[in-house]
């Protein structure tokens, strides 16, 4: 047992400290593509239209369940981030490039001939543009219901350094149905895995703010990475700390690290514990709480909203 904390129920399983157990457990490994899965099909189309996703640029392991499934999660404004997290494998550095003013379009179109009911969209950070790619993602919105008007759309944003307030007026002004930023780990670890331009206090303004701008009934969503160095109790606190935010759903996973570069695994969390953090985020009153090792925000998102919007409560995996 490791960094569980004293509120875990002493009969469950435990954590693995990665130094008794370098190689993946049972539990974290996944599947190859399926032939005949739309995974190949997928990948086609979104390289066609020279667009990303966060599913490759982070090494997302679901990725072969979920593009098999016919969905991705978009990533916009370019493939080079402004930030450098200790433990995102997304590329940072200096973008070479404005944001491509296509991009919405052919997104949508893209997601169209997917025939989503669900979009997906996230971003790299760039700090390097005024407005911090607010208005991109407007315009992304607005180009997805103009084309998918019976889709719902999340957006997964970066923390609009320095310019949170206007940059929620013109994100929420498109109307997206679900407001995601994610909290990521535990106040205690936050500036060491983020840095310093990053901050956990006002990670929770954030996601507070947007439902207070928002003139019709918003979901917020939050995401936190496990095996960082936290303990268990940490974790429920800071689910405390969004819920008491009006956060609706909180999404919990193993974290893996992408590279020799990136911070070392602390734990391999057990299942049983993924299902003490659902319990206690049930108690906590979320709407819904998908919480398992392979987890990530973005995974099963259609789900997660359903499951938020009809009472349908707390998922593991």
């Amino acid at each position: 047992m490791t960094a569980t904390g004293s509120g875990a129920n002493r009969s469950m399983e435990t954590s693995l400290p990665v130094a008794e157990r370098p190689r993946r457990p049972e539990w974290m490994k996944v599947r190859a593509p399926s032939a005949d899965s739309r995974y190949y099909d997928v990948k086609k189309l979104i390289h066609g239209q020279s667009l990303h996703t966060i599913c490759e640029e982070a090494r997302c392991p679901n990725i072969g369940e979920c593009w098999g499934r016919g969905t991705a999660t978009f990533q916009i404004l370019g493939d080079t981030c402004t930030r450098a997290c200790r433990y995102c494998y997304v590329h940072s550095g200096r973008p070479d490039s404005p944001p491509d003013p296509l991009e919405p379009l052919r997104l949508a179109n893209v997601a169209a001939q997917m025939e989503l009911q669900h979009v997906v969209v996230t971003s790299v950070d760039r700090d390097d543009v005024p407005d911090r790619g607010a208005g991109h993602y407007a315009a992304t919105i607005r180009a997805l219901k103009a084309k998918l008007p019976q889709a719902s759309v999340e957006v997964l944003t970066p923390d609009f350094l320095d310019v949170e307030e206007d940059a929620l007026q013109t994100v929420i002004g498109a109307r997206p149905d679900v407001f995601n930023h994610n909290i990521e780990t535990v106040r205690r670890l936050h500036a060491r895995m983020r840095g310093a331009k990053a901050s956990y206090d006002k990670a929770l303004w954030l996601l507070q703010r947007a439902k207070e701008i928002a003139p019709y009934p918003l979901l917020t969503k939050s995401g936190i990475i496990v095996g960082l160095g936290e303990t268990n109790d940490e974790v429920v606190e800071t689910m405390r700390d969004l819920r008491a935010h009006g956060v609706d759903v909180v999404t919990i996973g193993q974290y893996l690290q992408p590279s020799s570069k990136h911070v070392q695994i602390d734990r391999w969390v057990h299942p049983d514990e993924f299902r003490w953090f659902r319990e206690q985020g049930e108690a906590l009153g979320f709407g819904s709480v998908f919480s398992g090792p392979l987890v990530r925000s973005s995974y099963r998102a259609d789900e997660q909203r359903h499951a938020a919007e009809t009472g349908r409560g707390a998922v593991a995996y």
